[in-house]
């Protein structure tokens, strides 16, 4: 049995709390015994479990493929910061000229339109859709 001794607006009330069964306590207040309803404790929330879709999606049928061999990366434009490839822009055999986008590149949930600096034709594309590359990655060959 546990005892407590209170002053409440001064007077004096000596507390002792005995057996507790489930959620009733008996309780003797200045010798007065009482049953005493407690709250229940509430349970604990279950954590939900959150399936996330994979960030990169398949890649499309009519998407560009990867490079099949072996490029010059030398002439390359390559990823900037990892990231998850979403659109490409160009395909081989197309000329491009500077400034136009070739790659979208996902990073930190944001949306990288990827240019180039030089006009010419594009001889590979080194990355598919849905594709995650690193850093300095080459992504486009442009001749």
């Amino acid at each position: 049995m546990k005892e407590y001794k209170y002053t409440i607006n001064g007077t004096k009330y000596e507390v002792a709390i005995g057996d507790i069964v489930e959620n009733i306590a008996t309780v003797c207040v200045n010798g007065e015994e009482f049953k005493v309803e407690m709250e229940k404790e509430p349970e604990p929330e279950k954590k939900k479990v959150v399936v996330k879709p994979a960030a990169a999606e398949a890649p499309k049928a009519d998407a560009p493929k990867a490079a099949a061999g072996p490029v010059d990366a030398k002439n390359a434009i390559k990823a900037p910061l990892p990231g998850v490839i979403t659109d490409i822009k160009v395909a081989v055999g197309d000329e491009v000229k500077a400034g136009d986008t070739v790659i979208v590149l996902e990073a930190m949930k944001m949306a990288n339109n990827l240019t180039t600096d030089r006009a010419g034709k594009v001889t590979a594309v080194c990355v598919g859709v849905g594709e995650s590359v690193m850093e300095d990655t080459p992504l486009v060959v442009i001749e």
